[in-house]
């Protein structure tokens, strides 16, 4: 019979003892009636088999003490409880033993043993084994004879059960041509050798000043128990001072800083500077809101991931790609259960489970195209997207302000973390997961939805209503403003001028139930098929566009249109793949082919129409996109300005830059697809402003090599 954890109950026939208890007279008609005697019956005695149950289903309950009590020291080798207490306790916890199943096979009364099988899991997987147990019977009842080989059948007085773990490696974060977003690095270790103090409390008090921490802290490390004298006390991780830099004949401010920093704490007498491996971010800040950081887990953490490998010493994904792919990343600790003689050899392997080392994660991101992005936006607060506009193959994501995602490897001082969250810029928001109003950019999105629906003929010229109009009097005192005049007005103009008034007039003729039809078509009011959770895109605050005005707002990306920057990518591919919506991935594949998020999106002949528009949107010269137009490659876009102000009055409204490029023939040597919106260009150029930039990244991007 198997038991887990328990034990049952047996008993040897059935002896009957007769106890008159006392008689009670009872009156009734006709005579008298004694009461009944009542009957007890006395427990035989527990027998072998289950007092090992018993026994064995303290273990689990680490209830050592009762086991002890179970035993017969002077046929133990008159093992003292806390000597028997400290051998059990050490094996069993040391493995981590849990979940145990005894089952008896057999009972010899004759020797009085009894012969069982035990199973339970470790640190290092299942064990199981067959094994005896012999009791002696006395005046007390039976009692175990307990010997090491209960806890191992191989187990020795003399033997020890030996426990070693291998810590499993991250896997490596790569970006598509293998070089490291993150993985390991070097950094260095900055402690205490207390045997080398001079003046133990003047050297800690300048050590904590130039770490930035309190010298309490400090002291608390040193007052560890495992501290003695000749001990190396890791006090704080820094930032490791290259060898280039040391000898630099032009450090820049924050180099020349380090040094000094270094040259100090080498002055302290019972300093010692070492290398440590840590996780490190080479790209910092350039792609931190994309691949994210680990943290050391919590006690949530280890209630919430219980059973899943973590230890108190690990760490754990906090965001980006590293939170994205921590199973993956990782790994998976090994560990071996094994015994030892008194000399350290080894007798017997009890379990093993092979370390398992985290996978590398290959992305389609380009290292060299995301910092050239950050490099030209940092000061700004935006975000930008870019991809293979054939593939959907994710070449960038950027957000800034942004962080540098190796301080929090290094440990964030209260100080800068405080900066980091009051900083006005919100660093450490992460702009290219939000959704926009997209002002003009929206344009040929109109156009299209127009063109499907046949509301919009595209040679129709639609007349020159000045810079401002409105449907009728009904708008009161509202009036849909432009900013250029020309003839005549048709949509390939339109797209060219960026016409307001143009598309407002559009986006009445298609009217709000075919106009919200044809955006859910293109994936409005969709979750983006995406590795990393987007937000949203939406064409109104409620499940309808309400009112006129709001209509003809939607028509050039004002109203309550707000769309994801990386929905708005995956949108302008269908100009460009004859009306199929790609999908965009993330993960690396050699062979990289396109897989649609939504097929026929529109048709071939509405996508070629869009195209030819925004291709003339960014290569005429009166073009709003005119500044990054290139001679080498045939380059299609549209700009857009989003003013996000409380009425048509109000001046004082931030404007949001847009611009959308793409390279529109499939011929194209590093074809490319990039979207940037910038926050607060107002004063700044506008659109222009965003433009000037992704022109300067397209310079890099077209100049360099694959």
């Amino acid at each position: 019979m198997k038991r887990n954890y328990g034990y049952r109950r047996r008993k040897k026939g059935n002896p009957l003892l007769w106890v008159a208890v006392g008689a009670a007279v009872l009156l009734a008609v006709g005579g008298v009636v004694w009461a009944a005697m009542f009957l007890m019956n006395k427990e035989e005695e527990e027998g072998p088999e289950e007092l090992l149950q018993a026994y064995m289903a303290h273990i689990p309950k680490q209830e050592y003490e009762a086991m002890y009590q179970m035993i017969r020291p002077e046929a133990s080798g008159n093992i003292s409880q806390e000597d028997f207490i400290k051998r059990n306790s050490a094996i069993y916890e040391g493995i981590e033993m849990e979940n145990m199943e005894v089952e008896i096979l057999a009972y010899d009364e004759e020797r009085e043993a009894v012969r069982y099988t035990t199973s339970f899991d470790t640190a290092a997987g299942a064990v199981s084994f067959e094994n005896e147990a012999v009791f002696q019977k006395g005046e007390e009842g039976y009692l175990l004879v307990w010997q090491d080989y209960l806890i191992f059948p191989e187990l020795g007085p003399s033997d020890k059960v030996r426990v070693s773990s291998t810590k499993a490696e991250r896997g490596q974060i790569s970006d598509r041509n293998g070089r490291m977003l993150a993985g390991k690095g070097t950094a260095s270790s900055v402690g205490l050798v207390p045997g080398r103090f001079e003046d133990r409390e003047k050297e800690i008090q300048e050590l904590a000043e130039i770490l930035g921490m309190e010298p309490e802290n400090i002291e608390k490390k040193l007052e560890a128990q495992w501290v003695k004298d000749d001990s190396f006390v890791p006090v704080k991780t820094i930032p490791k001072l290259k060898e280039t830099d040391l000898f630099a004949e032009n450090p820049d401010e924050e180099t020349q800083e380090a040094i000094e920093r270094d040259e100090k704490l080498r002055a302290i007498p019972g300093v010692m500077i070492t290398d440590t491996e840590v996780r490190e971010y080479p790209l910092g800040e350039a792609a931190a809101h994309l691949v994210g950081y680990v943290q050391n887990v919590t006690a949530e953490d280890l209630e919430e991931h219980a059973g899943e490998g973590y230890t108190a010493d690990s760490v754990i994904g906090r965001s980006g790609l590293e939170g994205l792919y921590e199973k993956e990343l990782k790994g998976q600790d090994g560990c071996r259960i094994y015994i030892t003689d008194s000399e350290g050899n080894e007798k017997k392997q009890l379990a093993v489970l092979p370390v398992r080392h985290g996978q590398e994660i290959r992305v389609t991101i380009d290292s060299d195209l995301q910092k050239s992005v950050y490099e030209q936006l940092k000061e700004d607060q935006s975000c930008s997207v870019a991809m293979n506009p054939y593939t959907g193959e994710v070449l960038a994501l950027v957000s800034t302000p942004s962080y540098d995602n190796n301080d929090f490897i290094l440990g964030l001082s209260t100080e800068k973390w405080n900066a980091l969250n009051e900083n006005e810029g919100q660093p450490l928001y992460n702009r290219f997961r939000q959704v926009w109003c997209p002002g003009s950019t929206f344009k040929p999105i109109t156009a299209a939805v127009g063109l499907e629906s046949g509301d919009i003929d595209p040679a129709e010229d639609y007349g020159s209503e000045g810079l401002s109009w409105q449907k009728d009097s009904s708008w009161g005192s509202y009036f849909v403003t432009t900013l250029r005049l020309f003839e005549p007005v048709t949509l390939e103009n339109a797209l060219i001028y960026s016409d307001n008034i143009y598309f407002a007039k559009a986006a009445l003729k298609i009217g709000a139930e075919k106009l919200g039809a044809g955006l859910t078509k293109l994936g409005f009011g969709q979750t983006l098929p995406f590795e990393i959770g987007m937000q949203t895109s939406q064409y109104s605050n409620t499940d309808t566009i309400e009112t006129e005005v709001q209509l003809a707002d939607s028509g050039y990306g004002q109203g309550q249109i707000l769309i994801n920057p990386l929905h708005m990518a995956s949108v302008y591919t269908a100009f460009c793949n004859e009306g199929n919506m790609v999908k965009p991935y993330l993960l690396y594949e050699e062979k990289a082919t396109a897989q649609y998020w939504i097929p026929e999106a529109m048709s071939k002949e509405t996508a070629a129409r869009v195209l030819d528009g925004i291709t003339k949107a960014v290569n005429a010269p009166e073009a709003g996109g005119y500044a990054a137009h290139r001679d080498d490659v045939v380059l299609a876009g549209k700009t857009g300005t989003a003013e996000l102000k409380e009425s048509q009055s109000d001046t004082w409204g931030m404007e949001l830059g847009w611009f959308t490029i793409l390279t529109a023939e499939k011929t194209a040597e590093r074809p490319i697809l990039m979207v940037t919106m910038v926050e607060d260009v107002k004063g700044r150029g506008s659109s222009g402003y965003v433009v000037n930039k992704t022109a300067a990244v397209l310079e890099e991007w077209f100049g360099g090599e694959e």
